[in-house]
């Protein structure tokens, strides 16, 4: 990858931009400002959610930025409160309404299993997918994918699913990069995307990470973010600080040798590690 716009190809042959701006706990005006300001430092994938309660504020930050929409990856996620083919259906047209537009690039399944629907969440997310297939099948999606899932949320989905996800947002960053949802995602052709590639901001008390940061003559955050696309994640980076925006974005110019990339994987707890999603109070 060698700049903002170098894409991945999803499995439906749908291409992405290989670095997301992230939106998760940017609100109000905030985001809409945010948005804009990535858009103007160069980015064009922009990622948010339904819990996020920001979508109306990254629209107004799209429509703010004057791009093109044809020219903007957008991706927005169902949260665990819905389930359910109508439910699904109405909650992606009210995430459409609220962003402003008539489709999104990526909707995902936010989390596998909600505590609202512990006792039949497998059921429920084959009722949920189907409504995802029938949005892709529809054109309000471009592509349809899932967020936090592991071995076992993946197999249960494949039971039913005609569509494959094209996409499995989780958690990576040094030290925690969860190898057999990586792999067994991978086998089945599904792209990794990497949200807190900055440990949630733990990797800026990391030593280890700070000495790697001064050998390049980079900031952690540009670390952070190489070391994803050098693993061949897609990492989301959020800032609201223009400064650190444009930072996030310029880290196409130098690569890691394969030592440090090897060193950060193994950095095991680093930068915190991912927890099990079946134990979520949410």
């Amino acid at each position: 990858m060698k700049n903002l716009t170098d894409k991945y190809k999803l499995i439906n042959g749908v291409e992405i931009p290989c670095l997301g701006f992230g939106t998760w706990q940017i609100a109000g005006e905030t985001a809409e400002t945010a948005v804009a300001e990535a858009i103007r430092a160069g980015y064009v994938h922009i990622d948010t959610a339904a819990a996020y309660e920001n979508e109306e504020f990254v629209g107004a930050g799209i429509k703010r930025s004057g791009i093109k929409r044809d020219e903007l990856f957008l991706t927005t996620k169902l949260w665990n409160n819905v389930r359910g083919y109508d439910e699904t259906i109405a909650a992606c047209e009210d995430s459409l309404k609220k962003l402003g537009t008539d489709y999104v690039d990526l909707y995902l399944i936010h989390w596998p299993n909600p505590l609202k629907f512990r006792s039949c969440w497998k059921e429920k997310n084959a009722e949920t997918w189907r409504a995802f297939e029938q949005l892709y099948k529809d054109g309000k999606v471009r592509a349809i994918g899932v967020s936090n899932f592991c071995r076992r949320h993946l197999d249960a989905l494949f039971e039913t699913a005609e569509i494959m996800p094209s996409v499995n947002q989780i958690r990576l960053c040094p030290g925690d990069v969860d190898d057999d949802t990586v792999s067994y995602s991978r086998s089945k052709g599904i792209l990794l995307e990497a949200y807190s590639p900055l440990g949630c901001g733990k990797a800026f008390d990391s030593d280890a990470i700070k000495e790697i940061a001064a050998k390049y003559g980079r900031s952690v955050s540009q670390i952070c973010l190489n070391w994803s696309l050098r693993n061949g994640f897609l990492p989301l980076a959020k800032s609201v600080s223009p400064q650190h925006i444009a930072e996030n974005a310029d880290i196409f110019d130098f690569e890691l040798e394969t030592a440090d990339v090897i060193r950060l994987n193994e950095m095991e707890g680093e930068c915190g590690m991912h927890s099990n999603p079946d134990e979520k109070p949410f």
